[in-house]
């Protein structure tokens, strides 16, 4: 596009400097096309490429994406969940998400589908109860593409009846395209669940697990 700016000529710098706004005004809002021989030898070439349908940049020898505003969701479960089994694993399945941009509930249900690479920043809660006197054990932990996350378990304790409490984990994530994670959870007695309250006069109610996605690079 060299060819079509203005160069310097006129009378006076004055002309010169309108039509170069002129110019500018006429390019500022469209991205030349990326093509699939584009050079990145150079940084800062910020191109548009049109099959993932975002901008990119060339960084270090090649493009790299400028993150838009995809990548994100609110999930949660508004009922309470309860184990059939002590010690046994079971998937978290989540409400439909809210507030989702590249986001999606897979098959089964308790999948987490990201659409786009990258790394994002997952915020775990779960309200945890207890029927029982005793104490009671609950473990949390992600699964990402069926295979549990080394190193990841959250475990807490309730040691009186009636007792309820929020545990809660943020943990940063990199997936691939079409990857998907299932958050998991196990308890030692049936006594123990995940409860949803109910709103009250004074107070909406509280669901008994949330999970907040932003993605924050490509």
């Amino acid at each position: 596009m060299s060819e079509y700016i203005p160069q310097p000529g006129g009378n006076t710098w004055q002309t010169w400097a309108n039509s170069l706004n002129k110019y500018l005004a006429q390019i500022r809002s469209k991205l030349r096309q990326k093509t699939v021989d584009e050079s990145a030898s150079d940084d800062g070439l910020i191109l548009w490429d049109r099959d993932k349908k975002y901008p990119v940049v060339s960084r270090d020898g090649e493009y790299v994406q400028i993150i838009l505003e995809d990548g994100h969701a609110d999930l949660g479960i508004s009922a309470d969940v309860t184990a059939a089994l002590v010690n046994t694993a079971y998937p978290l399945t989540f409400d439909t998400p809210t507030n989702a941009k590249g986001i999606s509930l897979g098959t089964p249900a308790s999948r987490i589908v990201f659409s786009e690479a990258g790394e994002y920043l997952l915020s775990f809660t779960a309200q945890i109860a207890s029927t029982s006197s005793s104490t009671v054990n609950f473990w949390f932990w992600p699964r990402k593409n069926g295979v549990d996350v080394t190193g990841s378990t959250i475990k807490s304790s309730l040691h009186q009846n009636n007792s309820t409490t929020v545990v809660s984990r943020a943990a940063l994530f990199t997936v691939e395209e079409n990857d998907y994670v299932e958050a998991m959870w196990a308890v030692d007695s049936t006594s123990g669940y995940l409860s949803n309250a109910l709103s009250t006069a004074f107070a909406p109610s509280t669901p008994a697990v949330t999970l907040s996605i932003t993605r924050i690079h490509g």
